[in-house]
């Protein structure tokens, strides 16, 4: 993996950042840090893929346009989270299971008064789950579904019932995504990540409330009706971030974008 661009302005890149060579799990983890919170701090970024031609998906799923480094620093970034953050229909879609805890990260997350995984926060506006999925099921770290004050109360029950932690972050059945943010972070979950869909992240975008964007550029045209990495109603003004870091392995470009 070669180093296109630094970290940050003031770490220049060396001559072994610019060798082909696969980076350690510890070197990405320090690539993609997160930055320092203050007491009532909390920042969300988000990981998503695209092929060249604006695809987020191929066949409804993320997969196919993936490859092995990116879900090297798909794990990464999930392993230095606090609470992985998730649409409904990505859960059905993606066959989503709980959060692993990973020897390799174990003293860095210690080190950061972090559990042993990141917690899942499913959003759902209608509840529509299954909840004897392992998921819900058999967690390592119980998952939370965020909802709206107006969720069905029958599923909302199940959700309980199955162990699931019930976060309202909405007045009616929708979920306001900016307060979905402070709800969670104001459960010591300050380090958030989302992985999508492009509905949910579009949610994000629209509030205002995304910090990060880490995108992954696959090597890939699909053309089709796929959708794009955010989707849902446009800004009013473009929000504007600046890179952060470019890496680059076999065609992939993985990049980071922070909010200026």
């Amino acid at each position: 993996m070669r180093r296109l661009f630094p970290v940050t302005d003031q770490t220049p890149a060396s001559p072994r950042d610019l060798t082909d060579r696969e980076w350690s799990l510890d070197e990405l983890a320090d690539a993609y840090a997160y930055p320092g919170l203050g007491p009532d701090g909390h920042w969300l970024r988000a990981n998503m893929v695209s092929t060249l031609d604006g695809a987020a998906q191929h066949d409804g799923r993320s997969q196919p346009i993936s490859g092995e480094t990116d879900m090297r620093i798909f794990g990464t970034l999930r392993a230095l989270a606090d609470v992985v953050v998730v649409g409904a229909e990505t859960v059905r879609q993606e066959g989503y299971r709980p959060a692993r805890a990973r020897e390799a990260f174990a003293a860095r997350r210690e080190a950061s008064g972090q559990g042993p995984a990141p917690a899942i926060a499913v959003v759902t506006a209608s509840m529509d789950l299954d909840f004897s999925l392992p998921l819900f099921a058999s967690p390592l770290v119980p998952t939370l579904v965020v909802t709206g004050a107006a969720a069905p109360a029958d599923r909302v029950a199940a959700a309980v019932k199955a162990g699931a932690e019930v976060v309202v972050a909405g007045d009616g059945a929708a979920v306001d995504a900016a307060r979905a943010v402070r709800e969670l972070a104001e459960r010591g979950l300050r380090r958030q990540l989302t992985e999508g869909g492009p509905r949910l992240l579009g949610q994000f975008v629209a509030a205002d409330a995304l910090d990060e964007l880490c995108l992954t550029i696959s090597p890939m045209l699909t053309a089709g009706g796929a959708q794009r990495i955010a989707g849902g109603p446009s800004v009013t003004v473009p929000h504007r971030l600046a890179p952060a870091c470019v890496l680059e392995e076999a065609g992939f470009l993985f990049t980071s974008y922070r909010r200026i």
